[in-house]
């Protein structure tokens, strides 16, 4: 029996120890507080989430699912909204130094592909878990949004509310001014290529800032772009590089009269070039197109929930032998013409129709003469009685008188602006337009105001005081017919 007991104890004893030494064996690591330590070289449940959260950011950013950097399509992008950019996105790097670096989508050797594969897969499987977390994470961002979105449209609401009780009547002021010379080798041109600031070193910057601080401001543009087209058998043809058209931008020119007698000095090509010189650069043009219909057509503007309507025409050429500017007809470019004016005045009625206030742009009368003209005065009545709330005259060079015709202004000539090495008298005409805030009630003319302005050794200034300020002044009161016009050229409307 004790033989027997002494090999039970044995044996328990063997088996005892053979359990232990199983226990110890079986790889498993203690945990301290209820969290599991980590494993050397793996991250935590800790630090996964931190990749995970990483991850989703930069798919969130480059639109796409991976981590990390983004090499090849869209990264330039990324890196150019980050404001800085990555070095390895601008710079085409040697193939060997793309290997040495590490870059994502390089062959290497046998050896390192299949490590890479086997990481892949991997990632792959760590990529499904991911997905099904993010697809939780998903359905919870979609409650969040329809929350979201009811309060986003009763935000809305509130906003519409706030606009419509502090909805106010508003005051513009619309610039206008006579002629601009841009082509290539005319002497304003040669003049302005040898400033160091281009156009800005031509005009005096109190005039420029005038200019610019306009809410719209038009000007005429007596020259066409282009590269293309032969030169009329006339005395005088105007073409500019286009190029040339930034200089518009610079000016502030919103809008330019393209109903003139120089539009078209290198044939029809150079008219349609010129048009698609202004679109592209975001000028508006009015009074001439590819037909009659776009001719005739009003440039409109929506300001305040009231619109403005521009229209325009030519007949400059009617006391000459040959009409070199040919008006547009239903199937060819031109201008709209107004030697026969009916179809002027039917684009001003048509135009008043769609607007609340219409402007009506016309080159016409003699040029260097400074009273207007008869003819011109009976077109002008004409135009008011047809629906234009102003009248503004080009093409004599010089200025010419100013008249008031039922409240109507007519300014019929601003003469030069920028234009040739003249030393001559000019200005701008400014309009000031309440505009209520009710967008039923029509726009009212509450000031109307010329300024006087030099064109002297290729050099345009306005004349902030002195004699010469009121030299202009009183120049345009004696030619103007009883339009009275105060010392700094603001004038009575009756």
């Amino acid at each position: 029996m004790k033989r027997r007991n002494i090999k039970r104890v044995v044996l328990t004893v063997f088996f005892m120890g053979v359990m232990f030494l199983y226990g110890c064996s079986a790889g498993n690591t203690p945990e301290k507080n209820g969290v599991q330590a980590p494993v050397p070289g793996h991250a935590s449940k800790t630090e996964q989430s931190v990749e995970n959260k990483a991850g989703e950011d930069s798919a969130d950013k480059n639109g796409k699912g991976t981590t990390g950097l983004q090499f090849g399509e869209g990264s330039e992008n990324a890196a150019k909204d980050s404001g800085g950019g990555l070095l390895t996105d601008q710079v085409d790097w040697p193939e060997e130094d793309r290997k040495e670096m590490g870059f994502r989508g390089e062959k290497g050797s046998g050896d390192s592909e299949k490590k890479e594969d086997t990481a892949a897969g991997g990632e792959k499987e760590e990529g499904k878990k991911k997905k099904t977390a993010a697809d939780g994470e998903k359905e919870e961002g979609k409650k969040k949004k329809t929350a979201a979105g009811g309060e986003k449209e009763e935000g809305k609401k509130k906003k519409t509310g706030d606009v419509e009780e502090k909805a106010q009547d508003r005051q513009i002021r619309l610039g206008f001014a006579g002629d601009l010379n841009l082509s290539e080798g005319w002497e304003t041109t040669v003049f302005m290529d040898r400033q160091e600031n281009g156009i800005r070193d031509c005009f005096s910057p109190a005039l420029l800032k005038e200019m610019r601080d306009f809410d719209l401001f038009m000007l005429n543009n007596e020259y066409t772009y282009s590269r293309r087209g032969k030169p009329q058998e006339k005395t005088y043809t105007f073409r500019a590089d286009p190029k040339r058209v930034k200089n518009l931008k610079t000016l502030g020119v919103d809008i330019v009269l393209a109903a003139n007698n120089h539009i078209k000095d290198y044939g029809e090509e150079s008219l349609v070039d010129t048009l698609d010189t202004l679109d592209k650069a975001g000028i508006r043009r009015v009074g001439a197109g590819r037909n009659l219909e776009e001719a005739s057509s009003p440039v409109i503007y929506e300001i305040n929930g009231h619109r403005i309507a521009y229209v325009a025409a030519s007949c400059a050429e009617e006391h000459e032998d040959v009409i070199w500017t040919s008006p547009a007809t239903d199937d060819s470019p031109g201008i709209l013409g107004c030697y026969d004016p009916e179809a002027f005045y039917e684009a001003v009625r048509k135009a008043d129709q769609q607007a609340d206030f219409v402007i009506a742009s016309v080159h016409w009368g003699y040029e260097y003469l400074e009273y207007y003209t008869e003819e011109q005065e009976a077109m002008a009545r004409e135009l008011v009685a047809s629906g234009a709330d102003a009248v503004i005259g080009t093409h004599p060079h010089i200025l010419q008188g100013i008249s008031i015709i039922d409240g109507v202004p007519v300014f019929y000539s601003l003469g030069n602006f920028w234009f040739n090495g003249e030393d001559l008298m000019t200005g701008m005409a400014e309009l000031t337009l309440r505009l209520p805030a009710d967008p039923h009630e029509k726009p009212e003319l509450t000031g109307l105001r010329f300024i006087p302005c030099t064109q002297r050794d290729l050099f345009t200034s306005g004349p902030e005081e002195g004699q010469e300020k009121e030299l202009i002044l009183q120049h345009m009161r004696d030619i103007s017919f009883g339009t009275e016009i105060d010392s700094d050229g603001k004038i009575r409307i009756p």
